[in-house]
This record gives C-alpha cells, sequence and structure tokens, in this order.
C-alpha cells in the first residue's frame, strides 16, 4: 500500500498561539477545581457595555440577521468605522475602503496576505505579539526582527530600521501603543518612521488596536495622521475587542489603498464570507457612542493579593502605558534576540500562577499569596523592587503576562 502524502509543510510549521496555549491550561486547571489566577487571554476586567448587548438582542429577533450579507461587512457599519478612522486616525477614507473581518486577527492575517510576495522580509519591532511573524510566514514572508529594549522604552528608531533594511524589505510592521510593552510612540517618532517608509517605498502594517486605551494624557498618533501621504501604502488594522471588552465577538476591521482592499476582500469572500451579522449589528449601536480617547475601559485591570512578593519582574511602564501593564526584562543574549516565551515558558507559567494560602502577621490569619514563580533563568533576570512609599505594589508584580505572551484578539 502507498504510504500517505505528508501534511502542508507550510501549516506543520506554524507555532500554536503561545496566549492560547496558556490560556487553555488555566481554564482546564480551573476545571479541575485549582484556584488558578490566569493572565493569559488579553480580557478587560469588566463585561460588554449593556447597550452593545440590546443591539445584538435586538438583531436576534430581525430575520435579516439569519441570511448571508455583503462579505466586506454590512455597509452602515463599514461607514461607521470610515467614520472612526477620518476621527481617531485622521485618514478620510470611503467605505469601500473597509471590510470588517472575524476579529482583529484575520485583519492582520489578511493584511499580509495582501502585500507580501514569496521572499519579502518584514520588519518586525520586539518585542511583539506572536501572531505576528507566524502570519508572516503564511504569507510566505520572512519576518526580520528589530530589538528595542527598555533603555530605548521598548521603541525601534529609524537607525535600526535602516540598519535591518535590505533590497528584500517590503513591509514594515507599526505598532502604537504597542502590544505587548504598552509603548506609545510620540507624534514626532512616528512622524520619522513614516518618512523613512515613505521614502523606501515600504509598506506599513499598523496595528491600533489599543489607540484608544492610552493613559496620563498620552495620545497615540496614528502614521497616516503624522505622515499623511504615506496612507497610499498603509493598511491599518483594529477592531473593538480591548476598548468595548468584546473579545468574544470577534469583530474586526482592516482599512487601507483600495488595491489592497480589494485583494483583502476576493479573500475573505472565499475564507470566511461575511462576518456574523448579530456581532455587526451589535458593533454598528457601539460606533454610535465614540470612546473617550483613555477613557473607555471603565476600570483598570486589577492585581492580585500580594502582587509586591513576585520576583523576576521590573518596573518599566513606558509613559501613556497601560497602568496596570509592566514587562519582564529579557536580558541581550548571543545570537537572534527571542524576547517572547516559548511554549514550554508558557507551560511552566500556568502552572506557577497558584494563590496559595500562607501564614500571616499579627493575628495568625491566613492570607493569600502567589507562589513564587521560578522562570527558566533565559527569559527573565530576576529582581525584586519595594512598592513607594505611599503607592501601592507595582502592578508590576501582576506578572502581566498576556503582554508578552501577547493578546489575544
Amino acid at each position: 500500500m502507498t504510504e500517505r502524502a505528508p501534511l502542508s509543510r507550510k501549516l506543520s510549521a506554524i507555532a500554536e498561539s503561545a496566549t492560547l496555549k496558556v490560556d487553555a491550561k488555566a481554564k482546564a486547571l480551573k476545571a479541575e477545581g485549582k484556584p488558578v489566577i490566569s493572565y493569559a487571554a488579553g480580557e478587560p476586567d469588566f463585561a460588554t457595555p449593556q447597550f452593545i448587548v440590546d443591539a445584538a438582542a435586538e438583531a436576534l429577533a430581525d430575520p435579516a440577521s439569519y441570511r448571508y450579507t455583503p462579505a466586506p461587512g454590512l455597509p452602515a457599519l463599514r461607514e461607521a468605522i470610515a467614520a472612526k478612522t477620518l476621527r481617531d486616525s485622521g485618514l478620510e477614507v470611503s467605505p469601500a475602503q473597509v471590510i470588517v473581518t472575524n476579529g482583529g486577527k484575520q485583519s492582520v492575517y489578511q493584511a499580509f496576505q495582501a502585500v507580501v510576495n514569496p521572499g519579502d522580509e518584514v520588519l518586525l519591532p520586539a518585542p511583539y505579539w506572536t501572531t505576528y511573524p507566524e502570519a508572516i510566514r503564511l504569507a510566505d514572508g520572512t519576518p526580520v526582527e528589530v530589538f528595542a529594549g527598555a533603555d530605548q522604552e521598548y521603541k525601534v528608531t529609524v537607525e535600526q530600521l535602516e540598519a535591518a533594511r535590505t533590497e528584500r524589505t517590503t513591509v514594515l510592521v507599526f505598532v502604537s501603543p504597542s502590544n505587548p510593552t504598552g509603548s506609545v510612540y510620540t507624534a514626532e517618532e512616528t512622524k520619522a518612521i513614516g518618512e523613512w517608509a515613505l521614502e523606501h517605498g515600504i509598506w506599513i502594517v499598523s496595528d491600533e488596536i489599543y489607540q484608544n486605551l492610552t493613559y496620563e494624557g498620552v495620545k497615540a498618533t496614528s502614521i497616516v495622521e503624522a505622515v499623511p501621504d504615506v496612507a497610499n501604502q498603509t493598511i491599518l488594522v483594529n477592531g473593538v475587542a480591548k476598548t468595548y471588552a468584546m473579545t468574544g465577538w470577534r469583530v474586526g476591521w482592516m482599512v487601507g489603498p483600495a488595491d489592497a482592499i480589494k485583494v483583502a476582500g476576493n479573500l475573505q469572500s472565499h475564507l470566511t464570507s461575511n462576518v456574523n451579522n448579530v456581532a455587526q449589528k451589535a458593533d454598528d449601536r457601539r460606533a454610535q457612542r465614540p470612546a473617550d480617547r483613555g477613557r473607555a475601559v471603565p476600570r483598570g485591570v486589577r492585581p492580585p493579593p500580594s502582587a509586591d512578593r513576585v520576583g523576576a519582574v521590573e518596573d518599566r511602564r513606558p509613559r501613556g502605558a497601560e497602568p496596570a501593564r509592566r514587562v519582564l526584562r529579557v536580558p541581550r543574549r548571543a545570537g537572534p534576540a527571542r524576547p517572547h516565551l516559548g511554549r514550554r515558558d508558557a507551560d511552566h507559567i500556568a502552572r506557577a500562577r497558584r494563590p496559595h494560602p500562607r501564614p500571616g502577621r499579627g493575628r495568625g490569619r491566613p492570607r493569600r499569596g502567589l507562589r513564587p514563580v521560578r522562570l527558566p533563568p533565559h527569559v527573565v533576570r530576576a529582581r525584586r523592587r519595594p512598592a513607594p512609599r505611599g503607592r501601592a505594589a507595582p502592578a508590576a508584580a501582576v506578572l502581566r503576562l498576556t503582554r508578552l505572551v501577547a493578546s489575544t484578539r
């Protein structure tokens, strides 16, 4: 008997999402009755606003919601997204330049499929969300990491990008506010990078899903607002998952030049067709209430008890980042930089984040603490930092692992 043909080499080379791996592990432990504190998926700590839920209920009662609708999205929602793009990104586009996707992750995938050709190099500032390199490889491109450490607030410079550029470089990934670090590029920094990309004819895939989640009066400047001329070679990807706690609704979008949106739309027509109509209609209602910049989330992520007792973290929050967000410090090593966690590390973290009782002081009552985490030495350098007087323990100790393992979209 002839041996079965092999599986796809391309798909076999793709790594599983580390975020979803940790999330699944944490849920499995919870199902066993283990008191696990999960920092896997990037989930806001509040429910989807009720007016959005009400709109979904209304859509369920509408028979039109049960039918196929245009693959690029409902016309009313595409118009609302175009208005939002003008309001928040400073770019005027027509609804025909918008595609509604099944979450921001699909828009990222389709953006690379639209502009990357076999052998193209894609500059990828690091640390980064773990889906980017896999989506690039699925488009037959080569991700080229450009590392920016804490000493430069995790923001790459034009000089670094130019040093990494070759004749095969065709795309730059630009993320501000950054996932996972929370860094927000200034308007001047954004303009410099946009002008550099424009000079060299490089496409920009700009992920703006955290656009409305800035703090301390910091504004996230869209790259197409900083350099309007670069809009003809830029695809904006966005969604409602983070700002409105709609991670499970799976509504995202991509905005770009008409020709790029056309080829991405052709792909989506075969890949998934339209996003489910109930979620689209609920998001259309959401779009009628624009979020105030930095005020969309009513409460920040709450640190668990005894967060100040966790080592292996540093309080290095970039200006404008989410107050509860900190990052692990990753040491530079010989060889290629790897500022992201591996799959074995994800397993280790999921097991380590279990609360357990520990003796208290004073009245002798037990307190809840966190089991000290022993991460592999190649991942982080352990370091304890006491909380400043008069302030709560640094939320760095929460180990917002989502931002290193990356957020689920």
